[in-house]
């Protein structure tokens, strides 16, 4: 299965683009189900977050293309640098529910929850030192976030903002992960290229993956399949099967100047994206598959903030000036 994509079918423009009021630094589909037809969204810029409910022609006929409804603007009043969805976020009964947490350049968090009406709820949850590069909700009851950062740090945080967990790193932490068929451990990975498993019970490290190199940027587990873990690591992508070895069976070059980012599909357990670093002259989105040589598809525009998959479609997303690019990929 090497070849079987050609040229002009990996160098594509977006399926579609919506236009924003801002630059956009992070977007995040809820990978829940909200209930009714389509998915959450949110993206964050410099000022303000929105929510929005997309549904795509791929996924319901009747659509011409995509539909795109901002459901809500929140004032943040500082630049977001990773939001993520609560589980308990539902659009179909009343009072509909929209929860998520933010990490923001002021090294806080921030759980927001609204009714989409009247009622509208901040809470900021103090206790990094320094940038947090990532945070994410336990994903069947959402009653905890874990969040990571550049202060050495992994913590584990109720919806109070009273802390429950602290892993101590060696080096920044710049991933989390919490995987719904394996609740009790959390997923960090550190920038000196480890990733380690935590038992949140014992509060204990139960397993490490090395990279080999450094730096790792991001890494993700697999939502369909939960032994299979990516990162991007200096210009690379790396993949382990967690129960075979400690070091990546799979590895290879991707983005010429570094690359930033790495997201598994969430429908599809060999189908994975990454991107290079914003700004960058070569930055750009890169799908790859696990049964092809080559990318399968590469983003021709520049990228900027986030990257994120639909739950259930063959789809991402990214954020950029102004705009967010939705990719879907022809298999």
């Amino acid at each position: 299965m090497g070849g079987g994509v050609t040229e002009e079918a990996r160098n594509r423009g977006p399926s579609y683009t919506v236009t924003c009021e801002d630059y956009v630094h992070v977007v995040e589909f809820s990978p829940f189900d909200p209930g009714t037809p389509g998915s959450l969204l949110a993206y964050g810029g410099n000022l303000f977050v929105v929510v929005a409910l997309c549904r795509f022609q791929e996924e319901d006929l009747e659509v011409e293309g995509l539909e795109f409804n901002t459901l809500r603007v929140f004032h943040h009043g500082v630049r977001i640098d990773s939001l993520a969805w609560s589980p308990e976020s539902h659009l179909d009964k009343l009072p509909q529910v929209v929860r998520f947490c933010t990490a923001a350049a002021d090294n806080k968090l921030r759980l927001l929850t609204s009714d989409l009406k009247d009622s509208h709820e901040v809470k900021e949850i103090e206790g990094h030192s320094s940038y947090i590069n990532q945070v994410v909700f336990e994903p069947t009851e959402g009653r905890q976030i874990a969040s990571v950062s550049d202060d050495h740090t992994c913590r584990v945080w109720d919806l109070d903002g009273n802390e429950a967990a602290l892993f101590k790193l060696r080096s920044p932490g710049m991933s989390v992960c919490w995987h719904p068929a394996e609740v009790l451990k959390l997923l960090v990975a550190e920038k000196r290229g480890v990733v380690r498993f935590y038992d949140l019970v014992s509060q204990q490290a139960l397993l490490s993956l090395d990279c080999g190199q450094s730096p790792l940027m991001a890494a993700d587990w697999c939502r369909p399949n939960s032994v299979k873990v990516g990162a991007v690591v200096g210009t690379d992508w790396v993949i382990w099967d967690v129960t075979r070895s400690s070091y990546p069976q799979r590895k290879k070059p991707c983005h010429v100047d570094r690359a930033r980012q790495f997201r598994w599909s969430r429908a599809n357990e060999n189908l994975f994206s990454t991107t290079g670093c914003p700004g960058k002259i070569h930055s750009q989105l890169q799908v790859h598959h696990l049964g092809h040589l080559q990318p399968v598809m590469i983003g021709s525009s520049t990228v900027g903030g986030g990257l994120s998959w639909h739950r259930s479609l063959p789809l991402c997303v990214t954020g950029g000036d102004r705009k967010l690019s939705f990719w879907m990929t022809e298999m």
